[in-house]
Order: C-alpha cells, then structure tokens, then sequence
C-alpha cells in the first residue's frame, strides 16, 4: 500500500511541470526556467510498436544564492498493444552558488522500472559541482556525489547470486555525473548530453550508468523539433533480464525563455 501511494506521488510530482510548461543550465541568472521534450515512435501493421517518452526541466530561485532545478521523465513501450516498459525518474537538486567555478550541491533521485520490476529505487546525498566551460550558451560541468540508496524489487532472484533472497538491495554509491550543451552553426544545431556512473562503495559488482544524448532543430524561438537516444545499463538485475536498454525516440521540445 505504501509503494501504490509513493507511485501515485510520484506521477503527480513528474507531470506537475509539464501541465505548467531537456536540460537546464542551473547557473543561468533567470528567476525560473522551464522545458518540455516529447520524443516517441509508433509502427502499425505485421509489428504493432509505441514509445513515448516525456521529459521536462524546471529550476528557480527559492532564496537568495539557491537554486532548486528538478528533471523528471516517464517512458512507456507497447509490443503488439502489450506494456512492455513504464518507467518513471525523478532527479532533484538543490545549489548553493552555482555561478562560480566550483558549487556544492544536494540530490534526491526517486524511480520505478516496470520491466526491470523495480517497485522503487529512492536516492539522498551531497555532492559538488566543477564547471568546466559557460560560456555564449555552451557549457560543460563535472559533478562528484555520493549517495545512499534503497531499491526495492518486485523478486529476490539475480543475476549476481550473492544478492538472492533480498528484495531489497541497499548501498552507498559515488557517483560522476557529464552534463553538458553546445550551440552549432550560429544556433542551428543544439546538442545536449547527460550521463553519470554509479558504482556501489560497497561492493565492485553492483554498479550502473546512464548516457543520455538529444539533437535539437529550432524551428522557432520556443520550439524546437529533437531526436534523443537513451542508453542504460544495471549490473544487477531480476534473473534472466538483459543489463542494457536502448531507446531512440523523435519529437519536439518546448521552452520557456
């Protein structure tokens, strides 16, 4: 019962800046800033496919010399009109100074996998910022964290024996995080990226990491037409379940400044 409310919380909480409005720089000086990507596929026919995938940013200045910036997405993929994925995340930071070259920073991470049967994965820590490059729309920024996280699963069966027998899996992780934006061709071309590796501090074989890559067209000042490859892997997983997903979706994203 728990887990059903955390889940009806969490879609609320992801789509509740989307109703209102792909990757915020948080050291930009507005007040508040919003985007809105929504990327999918569809095929009919002999092979019924559809994958949707939105994703929206959101950062503002709660008190002076803070920033909270929040990135929330929902995936969902259907085989022959069966569910075969939904996935929900959360990433959520709070900033102290993020206009100077080296920033502390505080996180809290929250998702759902239905095909990995991950019922809820909740992340809490602190970590610190290096910005590498801000300069005429193009930046590049390292971030250093570590983290506690508890991921419940809907099995206790693995792929790494050891971990047999607990549907719950909880560790201490480090994590790097590359995030980065780069306008091209005088604004014609926007290409943004973000990744991190998150090994465990515990134990060298629990370990995943995330690369997410978009290409931007604006068409107008607010609107730009986008293709987006997500790639992921876990090392641990429900038996029998692949490690890596890979998701190539088209769409369009919407801005706010």
């Amino acid at each position: 019962m728990q887990i059903c409310n955390m889940k009806r919380i969490l879609y609320y909480f992801l789509f509740s800046p989307i109703v209102l409005f792909a990757q915020i720089n948080e050291s930009d000086t507005l007040n508040l800033k919003a985007k809105l990507a929504l990327t999918g596929f569809w095929q009919g026919g002999n092979v019924e496919t559809l994958i949707f995938r939105a994703k929206s940013d959101l950062s503002f200045i709660p008190w002076k010399k803070w920033v909270f910036k929040t990135q929330n997405s929902y995936i969902y993929q259907e085989f022959g009109r069966k569910k075969a994925d939904e996935d929900i995340l959360s990433l959520n930071f709070l900033y102290l100074n993020p206009e100077r070259k080296v920033y502390p920073l505080l996180l809290g991470f929250v998702s759902t996998n239905f095909r990995r049967e991950i019922d809820l994965r909740s992340m809490f820590g602190a970590g610190v910022t290096f910005q590498i490059l801000n300069k005429n729309d193009n930046w590049l920024k390292v971030a250093l964290s570590s983290e506690y996280e508890q991921t419940d699963f809907k099995k206790s069966n693995f792929n790494r024996s050891e971990f047999n027998g607990n549907e719950s899996i909880n560790t201490f992780r480090g994590t790097i995080w590359l995030n980065g934006k780069y306008q091209l061709f005088k604004n014609k071309l926007i290409i943004n990226h973000e990744s991190y590796f998150q090994p465990s501090l515990e134990r060298s074989n629990n370990y995943r990491w995330q690369a997410d890559i978009g290409l931007e067209l604006p068409l107008v000042k607010f609107l730009s037409f986008k293709v987006n490859y997500l790639h992921t892997f876990e090392s641990v997983v429900i038996v029998n379940q692949k490690q890596e997903d890979k998701v190539l979706t088209f769409g369009f994203t919407l801005k706010s400044y």
